[in-house]
């Protein structure tokens, strides 16, 4: 399975709440947020509850909401494309975990409606 993105993401972040370290088994999950129509899909994923993963191998690839699709940072060939310009539910970080250089942290989630940061 493969995925390709075209053009850039409305908004790269990382997230600390307990859905998201719960079902990467880590204690934050990074992602890059496309709008549906800039993320082509090769092959068939499985899917549970949003949840794209290979059916092959179960790697967790992807996530679709509405009309986004988060793209694990992980799952890209390159993973220094992307910088994370914001940090979700802070009140859930590790307290020993470095700072990382990000725009914004917000304490739970973002603020508003609109896809981009």
């Amino acid at each position: 399975m493969r995925f390709e993105a075209k053009g850039d993401p409305d908004r790269v972040g990382i997230c600390h709440c307990l859905d998201c370290r719960k079902y990467h088994g880590a204690l934050f999950y990074a992602a890059a947020i496309y709008a549906d129509n800039q993320v082509e899909v090769t092959g068939e994923p499985q899917m549970y509850d949003g949840r794209c993963f290979c059916p092959t191998c179960g790697s967790r690839v992807f996530n679709r909401s509405d009309n986004e699709v988060e793209l694990n940072l992980g799952s890209f060939d390159d993973t220094n494309l992307f910088q994370p310009s914001y940090e979700l539910w802070t009140i859930r970080r590790e307290r020993w975990l470095p700072e990382f250089p990000v725009e914004h942290r917000y304490e739970r989630d973002r603020p508003g409606e609109g896809r981009g940061e």
